[in-house]
Order: structure tokens, then sequence, then C-alpha cells
């Protein structure tokens, strides 16, 4: 995973909790959109996204 997938990542995962925090999201919506916040945070910090390698897909580049 290269550098700018992981800070979109972690910039639409704090987007989504700051949404959540000052109630402009709220319920079912707000669960799911955390979730894939939750997901977006920990992708970025093992680096490693199981659908970019199920799909044969990488942002990192080449050496």
């Amino acid at each position: 995973m290269g550098n700018m997938d992981k800070l979109i990542r972690l910039i639409a995962a704090l987007v989504i909790v700051i949404l959540y925090y000052t109630e402009v999201i709220s319920g079912t919506l707000a669960i799911v959109l955390f979730v894939i916040a939750a997901v977006f945070a920990v992708t970025s910090f093992i680096n490693f996204c199981p659908l970019y390698s199920l799909f044969g897909f990488s942002t990192k580049k080449k050496d």
C-alpha cells in the first residue's frame, strides 16, 4: 500500500469520526461509516489491504 493511499484512508477515517462526534451523521449510517473508518485506519497502520491482494492491485511504488 502506497503512502498516498494510507494518507487518504486516514483522512477519510478522521472525517467520518469528526462527522460522528459533531452529530452530523447518526444512527445506522453512523455505525456503518464508523466500521468503514475503523477498517481504513487498521489497513493503513498494518500497511496491507486484503481486497488489494485479492484483486492483485497495488498502490505501492515500484522499485
